[in-house]
C-alpha cells in the first residue's frame, strides 16, 4: 500500500511531527507500506526526529498571499498527487487550508482528514466585536461542512469526534512511543512542561501559576522545553521568577529527561491528543492540566492519575499543584496509575487499528 501524508511541517519538533515519525516508521518497518510525506517550505530545513530511510519526502514552496496562495497550493498539490499516485491520502493539518482539500484535489483516491487538534483551535487571542465573532463562526461552520466531504475523518478521542458531528468519523488515538520499565522516583523538586511558545499552548498561564507556587514552595523548580527560549527568558526575568524557572530548547532524548522530574504541568488553551501527557505518564509522572478542549480529559482521570482543572481556574490549579508538591505519597500513587494508563496506548495496539482501518478503506 502506498500512503501520501500531506502536512504543513514535518521537520520541526512539534507533536504532529513526533507522532507521524512514529507511525510512518511503523508503516514501513512492520507493514511494508510505501510512505510519502509532503510538507511546505521546508526544503532546506533539517529533521528533528528520526525517519526510516525508505520514507520519501516531498516539498512544495508557498510564498504568495490571498488568491495567489490558493492557486499555487492547488496546482502543486495536484501535481504531487499525480506524480506519487497514492492509494490513500492523509491530511494532517490544523490550518484552515486543510479543509479545502476535498474541493481542490483532482483525484478519486480516498482522502482522510487526520485531526490533531480541536475544531476551535486559535493561534492568537480572539477579538469579541461582532465582525470577529461572525468570521469565527463562519470558519467553524466551513470546517464542519468540509469535514463531511472527506472519505473519512480520524479523530483522536470521542470528545474530538463529538466536535465534528460527522457520520464518516473513526477514533484512533495517538500511540505512547516511550516503552520502558524505567519510571521517575518522583523525589526531585522539579516540574516539567514541553510546549511551543504559542497562544494555544498557554505558557503564559503556566508562568502566572508558577509565580504563585514559588511564594509557598521556593525550593521547587519549573523547567520548560520550548522553541522560543529567548522570549520566555525575557518574560520570566520580568516576572522575577528566574531563579526558580529554567527555559531550554527542545531536545531529542526527552524520554531520558522525564525521569528527572516529579510532576508534569500543562496549561494549554486547546489540545488534540497531547503526546507529552502520554510521554510523561509512560515515565510515571502524575500530570496536571486545564480541562481545555479537548485532549487532556481523554488521558487524565481526575484524582486518579493526575488532576484535571476547570479551564482557566487559576486558584484551583495553584491549589492542586501545591497539593502534589506537598504530598509525595499521592504523587507516587498517581504516577503508578499514570504508567498503567500509558500502556493502554501502546504502539502495537494503536498501529494495528491503523492497519485494519487503512486496508479496509
Amino acid at each position: 500500500m502506498k500512503l501520501l501524508y500531506i502536512v504543513p511541517k514535518i521537520k520541526n519538533a512539534g507533536g504532529v511531527s513526533r507522532v507521524l515519525s512514529i507511525k510512518a516508521n511503523y508503516f514501513v518497518e512492520k507493514f511494508g507500506y510505501e510512505v510519502h510525506i509532503l510538507s511546505q517550505n521546508e526544503e532546506n530545513d533539517s529533521f528533528f526526529y528520526d525517519f526510516n530511510s525508505e520514507i520519501v519526502f516531498h516539498n512544495i514552496t508557498l510564498n504568495r498571499k490571498g488568491f495567489g496562495f490558493f492557486k499555487a497550493f492547488r496546482k502543486q498539490i495536484n501535481q504531487k498527487i499525480i506524480e506519487i499516485n497514492p492509494d490513500i491520502i492523509l491530511v494532517a493539518d490544523n490550518g484552515l487550508k486543510a479543509f479545502i482539500f476535498p474541493f481542490i484535489a483532482k483525484t478519486k483516491t480516498p482522502i482522510v482528514f487526520e485531526c490533531h487538534g480541536s475544531k476551535f483551535i486559535e493561534e492568537e487571542s480572539q477579538k469579541t466585536d461582532f465582525l470577529s465573532k461572525f468570521n469565527r463562526n463562519f470558519k467553524y461552520r466551513f470546517k464542519s461542512f468540509s469535514a463531511g466531504k472527506f472519505a473519512k475523518i480520524v479523530a483522536l478521542s470521542e470528545e474530538s469526534l463529538k466536535e465534528w458531528n460527522v457520520e464518516n468519523g473513526i477514533i484512533i488515538p495517538n500511540p505512547s512511543w516511550i516503552q520502558t520499565k524505567n519510571v521517575s522516583d518522583l523525589k526531585n523538586k522539579k516540574v516539567i512542561e514541553i510546549a511551543r511558545y504559542s497562544y494555544e499552548k498557554g505558557l503564559d498561564r503556566l508562568l502566572s501559576i508558577w509565580e504563585k507556587i514559588i511564594e509557598k514552595h521556593p525550593d521547587w523548580t519549573l523547567d520548560i522545553y520550548t522553541d522560543d527560549v529567548a522570549s520566555l527568558e525575557n518574560i520570566i526575568s520580568d516576572l522575577g521568577i528566574k531563579s526558580n524557572t529554567n527555559i531550554f530548547p527542545f531536545i531529542k532524548n526527552i524520554e531520558e529527561k522525564y525521569l528527572e522530574y516529579s510532576i508534569y504541568a500543562m496549561t494549554s488553551r486547546t489540545e488534540g491528543f497531547p503526546m507529552v501527557l502520554l510521554e510523561a505518564m509512560a515515565s510515571g509522572l502524575p500530570c496536571i492540566a486545564y480541562d481545555c478542549p479537548i485532549g487532556p480529559r481523554t488521558i487524565i482521570t481526575n484524582a486518579e492519575n493526575g488532576f484535571l482543572i476547570p479551564d482557566n481556574n487559576i486558584e484551583m490549579y495553584v491549589e492542586k499543584l501545591s497539593f502534589l508538591i506537598e504530598n509525595e505519597e499521592v504523587r507516587l500513587k498517581f504516577g503508578r496509575d499514570a504508567k498503567e494508563t500509558s500502556e493502554n496506548f501502546s504502539v502495537d495496539k494503536i498501529m494495528e487499528k491503523w492497519r485494519q482501518f487503512l486496508e479496509k478503506l
